[in-house]
């Protein structure tokens, strides 16, 4: 018996397919996205029509996106990655000449009922492109110089335009979720160990040349790596966000101050309450204990998607799955980090808690696919 008739013959069809969706996977989406409804319905002083309400939408929507990825063979998702990566970035040069402003960034497309941010689509569409493409590489060729530059012109266009929105967060999250999926294709780690010495020669120059006549950089710049190194240095300006986020993590302790009663998000001490910030109002009210909950999920999640990862016999399924399992471990891992000061403050949503549109649907589509890769591998 060949793969392929293997394949269809072990494959299951039609409403059989709901039969095989990985249940576990969805419950703990849905135990995720209920620690973001309480928290958005805490920091609107106990109002569901302000965040919570529209969030909870979303993710029903979310959920009908997931399911309607699901039924749909893998096979197909390959044959359009392409596709979707090109529409993606033509969504990103539209948003460059035609996209909507907010927060001294331009970065959405008003589509009425929502506002759609092309960026957070690329993160997956990249994943999709280059699993499509190490799929149909011969293997022997994957680390040549020339077939290695592909992959790099197609990661780089659309970090390129995320990055002059200006979107530094979503640019770094698109640029690692690219270089993941090279990695796990099996790209030789001498070009990964090629860009971390050019990465670390880069910021040895760049602090080397501060009060120099070829000062790399300008003041203001300096002075937000002064802010990151240090936030007390300027606790009331720009170190104003990670100071009161720190302040909160702290006065949370190990069970909390209690639902609802986080002084720094209640009296609006913490900025960005209900999206960025969003997992120290949770430390502050539930504590170290409700935080390694959340983290506890998060990581059952990413066990969940590695464990389909491994157990596709298809190329394509096991690089995208992979891929979108690195990129969602990079969602909340710089997020948590960036609110605990250990990484630059570069607006990244808590995914699945934070309060957001683009990000919810595109990351439920993202399942979507993971659960497509579990429901039509071969039995």
């Amino acid at each position: 018996m060949s793969f392929l008739e293997y394949n269809v013959k072990t494959t299951p069809t039609g409403w059989r397919k709901v039969l095989y969706l990985n249940w576990g996977l969805v419950l703990l989406l849905v135990a995720v996205a209920s620690f973001g409804f309480l928290m958005l319905y805490s920091v609107a002083g106990g109002s569901f029509d302000r965040w919570a309400e529209p969030q909870m939408e979303r993710f029903v929507l979310g959920l009908v996106v997931m399911f309607v990825v699901a039924m749909v063979p893998i096979w197909f998702w390959r044959n359009v990655s392409a596709l979707a990566y090109a529409v993606s970035v033509l969504l990103l040069v539209y948003v460059e000449f035609f996209g909507v402003v907010g927060m001294g960034a331009q970065r959405w497309i008003d589509l009425g009922f929502m506002r759609l941010q092309p960026s957070e689509l690329t993160k997956i569409t990249v994943v999709m492109v280059l699993a499509a493409y190490y799929d149909w590489l011969d293997l022997s060729k994957k680390s040549r110089p020339l077939y290695v530059l592909i992959p790099l012109v197609l990661v780089g266009i659309p970090t390129g335009l995320t990055f002059f929105q200006p979107d530094l967060g979503t640019a770094l999250l698109i640029l690692m979720g690219g270089g993941a999926v090279m990695f796990v294709a099996g790209v030789h780690w001498a070009y990964f160990a090629g860009v971390i010495a050019a990465g670390a020669g880069a910021v040895t120059a760049v602090f080397a040349s501060r009060g120099t006549p070829w000062q790399l950089l300008q003041d203001y710049q300096y002075r937000r790596i002064d802010t990151f190194l240090d936030p007390t240095n300027d606790p009331l300006g720009a170190g104003y966000h990670i100071t009161q986020s720190q302040i909160a993590l702290g006065s949370g302790g190990w069970t909390g101050r209690g639902f609802m009663e986080g002084t720094q998000s209640r009296l609006n001490f913490l900025p960005e309450k209900h999206t960025d910030f969003i997992f120290t109002t949770l430390a502050e009210e539930f504590g170290f204990i409700g935080a390694a909950s959340l983290l506890s999920l998060y990581l059952l999640i990413l066990v969940f998607c590695i464990a389909t990862a491994l157990m596709q016999r298809d190329r394509y399924a096991s690089l995208l799955v992979m891929g979108i399992a690195v990129a969602f471990f990079l969602y909340f891992a710089i997020n948590m980090a960036m609110v605990m000061g250990l990484a630059p403050v570069v607006g990244v949503p808590l995914p699945l808690v934070s309060y957001g549109g683009s990000a919810m649907l595109v990351l439920m589509a993202a399942f979507g696919l993971v659960q497509s890769a579990h429901v039509h591998r071969p039995r």
